[in-house]
């Protein structure tokens, strides 16, 4: 059987706990696609290009069968697209829980033949979020214990 998984999110910017989920989920499915969107909630600090290109250098070290892919619209929808089986979505807080049930819930109604998997968050990466990470940065703070070296380095050259 090809395992094929998704793993979605706006990486903006990618973290080391995002780095964490997509080693796991790796190891999970026989081909992981990590799917990077654009959200309008959001103000992106990099662009989309940046982001995938960015992902597709730190995930070549993790291991070959991780394929990296902009998409617009519904997650569901881009995994359907792909042939996935299951979306995997990482958990930090109780927050994130309650947020992804009612997702996994609804897509699991639109296309029930595509299942969720939760991944928790290692302890030390539950606390980073890409938006407090923005936040450490542009207040001149160090950012090297939540996002790999090279991520680091872009994010400082962005936030001068």
């Amino acid at each position: 059987m090809n395992r094929v998984a998704v793993y979605t999110g706006t990486f903006d910017p990618l973290t080391l706990g995002h780095v964490d989920i997509i080693r796991r989920a790796a190891r999970l499915a026989d081909r992981l696609i990590v799917g990077v969107s654009t959200n309008s909630l959001k103000s992106p600090l990099f662009t989309l290009d940046q982001r995938v290109a960015s992902l597709r250098r730190e995930v070549a070290t993790i291991a070959s069968h991780i394929d990296v892919q902009e998409f617009a619209g519904l997650a569901v929808a881009f995994a359907q697209t792909v042939g996935a089986q299951f979306v995997v979505r990482g958990l930090r807080s109780g927050t994130d829980l309650d947020y992804e049930s009612a997702m996994a819930a609804m897509n699991g109604t639109m296309t029930p033949q595509i299942d969720t998997v939760f991944l928790v968050a290692a302890p030390a990466f539950a606390p980073i979020a890409s938006s407090l990470v923005k936040d450490v940065a542009r207040g001149g703070g160090s950012i090297e214990h939540f996002v790999p070296a090279a991520v680091a380095a872009e994010i400082r050259a962005h936030t001068r």
